[in-house]
């Protein structure tokens, strides 16, 4: 098949990234994976919730948030709804969940690591753009504090990427743009580190169920990406391991 934006089936979009983008947050970026835009900012707190006091841990947490003007039909505020959505709710904690594994909390005592990202513009994959946004404005925010000698040890003990996966006319496609995603039959997002563990697999099937051969194929598929996308990491971050 012919994809929208003329990619091949295993090809990444367009990867831009503009480290420390805001002046005021520990460590920021503004990744895109093609036409999908998250603005990404670390900000750092001298406390932790009430269940890790006094244990000498830190924590690390996430937000999450699509602008009005993002989608081509305004998106509502929650703020005006009052309450957040079950999408953006899952959305936080699998950011979280993703960069918790690779972050030593014992390292950074009673800290707490917040991770905003904000979608300005989406086009798909708005959530595998966010987690690889908030792991490289935590890198640059924890490499400042590093100067400064505020941990005993660096607390970032591997690198870690997210894709899209998707089948969409019985091909298996990588990271999928909206168009596509809206079509897929099946749909998954990959969470991987630099050593290629998997942290986490999220997979629907929309309208049929997959076999395994076919799972393995998007599993692969997705590894391959992530590879790819680390690799960008390193190169961006100037760093070759951890």
């Amino acid at each position: 098949m012919v994809r929208a934006d003329k990619r091949k089936a295993g090809q990444l979009r367009d990867i831009k990234v503009e480290l420390d983008y805001l002046d005021y947050p520990a460590g920021s970026c503004l990744i895109s994976f093609g036409k999908t835009k998250v603005l990404c900012a670390v900000s750092v707190e001298n406390r932790v919730p009430s269940f890790l006091l006094g244990q000498g841990r830190g924590w690390l947490t996430a937000e999450y948030s699509m602008l009005p003007a993002s989608t081509k039909d305004r998106t509502q505020r929650e703020a005006r709804v009052g309450r957040l959505s079950g999408r953006t709710q899952e959305i936080r904690r699998l950011i979280g969940r993703s960069l918790r594994p690779i972050f030593d909390l014992s390292l950074v005592g009673e800290r707490t690591f917040i991770i905003d990202c904000d979608v300005i513009q989406a086009d798909g994959g708005t959530r595998t753009a966010a987690v690889n946004g908030a792991f490289l404005a935590l890198y640059r925010a924890v490499e400042k504090m590093d100067v400064n000698k505020e941990f005993s040890a660096f607390p970032i003990i591997d690198f870690v990427a997210a894709v899209s996966v998707g089948i969409v006319n019985k091909e298996t496609l990588l990271d999928l743009c909206y168009e596509e995603d809206s079509a897929a039959d099946i749909d998954m997002n990959l969470v991987m580190t630099g050593r290629g563990k998997i942290i986490e697999v999220q997979a629907t099937a929309e309208h049929f169920p997959i076999d395994r051969a076919g799972f393995d194929k998007m599993i692969d598929l997705g590894a391959r990406g992530i590879e790819r996308i680390i690799g960008l990491e390193k190169k961006i971050l100037g760093k070759n391991k951890l």
